[in-house]
């Protein structure tokens, strides 16, 4: 997919996933995500943060989290997190076509699509709600997943073990296999366990015992 039809696929995942938000109830809202300490609040708080913060936006709250990249993730979600839960969605629909990205190496309309639609998952999955992942846009995602070294390395954590797609024609890795729909492999890319239930092949067992040696 070209930039143009990635972003158009980010748009669509950011008004799917508001109008699931614009449903939910003030229980669901904190239930906890699959995002390790973040409730389904703070992970829609953090999705409304790439679509609005400029280049000197991310550099002010790096510079709060004293320029470690993790604590400004987490603390920029939590204080998001505390506005009311309508304004949070207003602003993810208002901004769902936005194209800004944060000043990190690589960044762009495919680690963009990555981001949105794995959270869409860490939202939804726990809620048992359903949330459509669109294949192509999911493939452009898992591209920029297997290319970069940060933050999550699946190249270097998962070496050993094939991964191939099911519903598109994405496949990487050498050794043993493990197949599985592109939705699911952006879960286990990123480090999800509920991602190992979705998957299949001679490669699983090898695949769960990384995640066990890691701590993913």
């Amino acid at each position: 997919m070209g930039d143009d039809a990635v972003w158009a696929e980010v748009e669509a995942a950011r008004l799917r996933l508001a109008d699931l938000l614009a449903d939910l109830s003030d229980e669901e809202w904190e239930t906890p995500s699959l995002c390790r300490d973040w409730r389904v609040r703070d992970v829609a708080a953090h999705l409304t943060l790439p679509p609005t913060l400029t280049t000197g936006g991310w550099m002010k709250e790096l510079l709060r989290s004293n320029g470690v990249f993790h604590r400004m993730i987490r603390d920029s979600a939590a204080r998001t997190a505390r506005e009311p839960v309508d304004e949070l969605v207003a602003r993810l629909r208002k901004h769902a076509g936005s194209r800004l990205v944060p000043p990190a190496p690589g960044a762009g309309a495919d680690t963009t699509v990555m981001d949105v639609l794995t959270h869409s998952q860490d939202i939804a999955i726990p809620l048992g709600r359903e949330i459509e992942i669109v294949p192509e846009a999911a493939r452009a995602g898992l591209d920029s997943l297997w290319r970069l070294r940060f933050p999550f390395n699946p190249r270097k954590a998962l070496r050993g073990i094939r991964f191939v797609a099911t519903d598109s024609p994405w496949a990487v890795g050498d050794g043993p296999v493990v197949t599985g729909r592109t939705a699911a492999f952006l879960l286990v890319l990123t480090g999800r366990e509920a991602g190992l239930d979705q998957v299949s092949g001679e490669g699983v067992p090898l695949l769960r015992a990384r995640f066990a040696l890691t701590g993913r």
